[in-house]
């Protein structure tokens, strides 16, 4: 029973965390939410129910997929509804993720079939390089590419001219 308890502890961990997180950066408060915001719970809720199918009585590893991916995309409705869907522009990559998720979760609990490591890879590469490229596109947002390019430059000229030697004597 302590391995349940577990589970559930870090559950009620992790939603607590998002919940102080939409009070304290997003300035929105779980109670502040309107009826049609409780939703994400919904799926949150079947996510877990497919979780703990597998971890408590039934021990059928093909629950964790969906218990994966409707636990990660609970997450996120929870995030995307508190920031009154102000990231989903950022934030798509982690539905594809959500997949990576519950195959990695059927692969460690159903003896580590290596076929499956082809699928988690595909999706978790994909939705990692999804996400590098948003955030690449945030970064040349915010930053003038123009004064970037010429920084590098002279930061890099500097380090050849001033940097450490390989050579002992210093000389040509």
């Amino acid at each position: 029973m302590k391995r349940n308890n577990s589970i559930l502890g870090g559950i009620l961990v992790i939603i607590g965390a998002l919940l102080l997180v939409a009070k304290y950066m997003f300035n929105s408060s779980f109670l502040s939410l309107g009826p049609d915001d409780y939703w994400p719970m919904i799926v949150l809720m079947i996510g877990v129910g497919f979780e703990l199918a597998y971890f408590v009585p039934l021990k059928a590893p093909g629950l964790l997929v969906p218990g994966g991916i409707l636990t990660t995309c609970g997450f996120l409705f929870f995030f995307e509804t508190m920031t009154n869907w102000h990231f989903a522009a950022y934030t798509w990559p982690v539905y594809i993720l959500s997949v990576a998720i519950g195959l990695f979760q059927l692969y460690l609990y159903s003896g580590k079939p290596r076929g499956l490591l082809v699928a988690i890879g595909i999706s978790g590469g994909i939705a990692a390089a999804s996400l590098l490229i948003i955030l690449f596109r945030v970064f040349l947002g915010v930053v003038d590419i123009t004064l970037v390019i010429p920084a590098v430059l002279v930061l890099g000229g500097l380090f050849l001219l001033f940097g450490r030697s390989s050579s002992k004597t210093g000389n040509w």
